[in-house]
């Protein structure tokens, strides 16, 4: 039976016995026939009258509660049960469903906005997005990638990624740079990629990011610095080459030298030779900071290398501040060369103010960090520590630390330095990563 007729025959079974008994009353009792068959009647029609009744006060609020629900589920949050009570059972279900309504209304308008809000993020990024379905099938591009393609929307969705020439970015690396001529655009893309569900299917996310422009902009400024720089240079040996040898054109021409000219003329010799071996420095410098070679990595003990490196300083005796006993992956020489440098600085900090140096390391889940730390009166100023060719000591060359930052780096690692808070000196921090196994040994 359904949960009407379940009702219904509840309701008849109830009043049965009352009903029953009225009509044996009735028809046991002294009356006549007519009030007999009146009684009767009315006493049936009272009980089934009653048990239909029962049975609609049931179903009807859960026939409304039913239109509520599905009016919810077709996503129209503007029905509302009329005047619930909170005071009974049936009022609270339909008090709450109202809230659900309520709730769902605001959220949907919140996923609206955002909705809205991504769609114009994604049209306006100068990145081209695109998406594809299972089957490698367009199914979203946004204005980027029709520039890119030279081709609306409308005639893009739908075609596969093998029509697009886009079918090799959907496998291999997930991210990767690579050059390639589209029909729109040419030069070189940074390509990443992901995978998402929708409606329980995976589908991808191809997102395409123009770097031509990017790095023509980078060339640029790296080429007005280099100038500048060089420019610099040049023009600092040029100037008193220059000023000297017209000089000393100028004494060599006259019929009757002064006396002492060749005294002279040795001092502007050698002032000129002074100059061009100071360029030569210069030139030599520039050369090896740009032809540093890749690392050749492998385990290395960073011990015995931290204190080799501080055997060779004998200007100062260093305090090593012994770490774990730990390898890491990295190329011995030019980490050696980094503490070398680092370590050459912190003495030369620390001669001027007679403190002193250490060096020392740790270890943890991710990382070994080397500290070498001075006494000596700090750092004027950091910002332009890693500036090519900027130093604050008389003859330095300006590219001992960019160095140091080029081998951390191609190690995967960082190099900082920083004034220590709180007392004199300065403290350089040179971070390298750590794989699993060498943490463990670490502990």
């Amino acid at each position: 039976m359904t949960h009407e007729q379940r009702i219904f025959w509840t309701a008849v079974a109830a009043g049965f016995p009352g009903s029953f008994a009225a009509l044996v009353i009735l028809w046991v009792g002294d009356y006549t026939p007519k009030v007999q068959w009146t009684f009767s009647i009315l006493i049936l029609a009272l009980w089934w009258g009653f048990a239909f009744a029962a049975r609609q006060r049931t179903v009807t609020p859960l026939q409304t509660l039913a239109n509520l629900l599905e009016a919810l589920r077709e996503g129209d949050y503007s029905i509302r049960a009329r005047r619930p009570s909170p005071e009974d059972a049936l009022g609270e279900v339909m008090l709450e469903v109202n809230k659900l309504g309520d709730l769902l209304r605001s959220a949907r308008f919140d996923a609206v906005d955002a909705t809205a809000l991504l769609e114009k993020v994604i049209e306006e990024i100068d990145v081209a997005v695109f998406t594809f379905d299972e089957t490698g099938t367009l199914r979203l591009v946004n204005r980027a990638g029709e520039r890119m393609m030279a081709q609306p929307s409308a005639r893009l969705i739908g075609r596969t990624a093998d029509d697009l020439g886009l079918a090799d970015l959907l496998e291999g690396d997930a991210g990767r740079t690579f050059e390639r001529s589209f029909p729109g655009q040419t030069g070189r893309w940074h390509c990443r990629r992901s995978t998402f569900r929708e409606g329980g299917l995976p589908n991808h996310l191809l997102v395409l990011s123009d770097l031509s422009k990017a790095l023509r902009e980078e060339e640029r400024q790296a080429w007005q610095r280099l100038i500048r720089v060089l420019g610099h240079e040049l023009n600092n040996s040029l100037a008193p080459i220059k000023s000297t040898a017209s000089t000393l054109s100028r004494v060599l021409r006259r019929p009757d030298p002064h006396e002492g000219w060749r005294e002279d003329a040795e001092r502007g010799l050698e002032m000129i030779a002074e100059r061009c071996a100071s360029l030569n420095r210069f030139v030599a410098a520039y050369s090896r900071l740009a032809r540093l070679p890749s690392p050749t990595l492998r385990p290395t003990r960073v011990a015995p290398l931290v204190r080799r490196v501080v055997g060779f300083e004998n200007r100062l005796s260093v305090a090593v501040r012994g770490g774990p006993e730990i390898s890491v992956e990295a190329d011995p020489d030019q980490l050696e060369q980094l503490l070398i440098n680092l370590l050459k600085n912190g003495v030369e900090a620390a001669l001027e103010t007679g403190g002193g140096v250490r060096v020392g390391w740790r270890a943890t889940d991710v990382e070994l960090e080397v500290r070498v730390s001075d006494d000596g009166p700090g750092l004027p100023k950091t910002q332009n520590l890693f500036v090519p060719f900027f130093t604050t000591k008389p003859g330095g060359t300006g590219i001992g630390l960019v160095l140091c930052r080029q081998i951390a780096e191609a190690h995967g690692g960082t190099l900082k330095l920083e004034n220590r808070q709180g007392q004199g000196g300065c403290e350089a921090r040179l971070r390298l990563p750590l794989e699993p196994a060498q943490a463990i040994r670490a502990v």
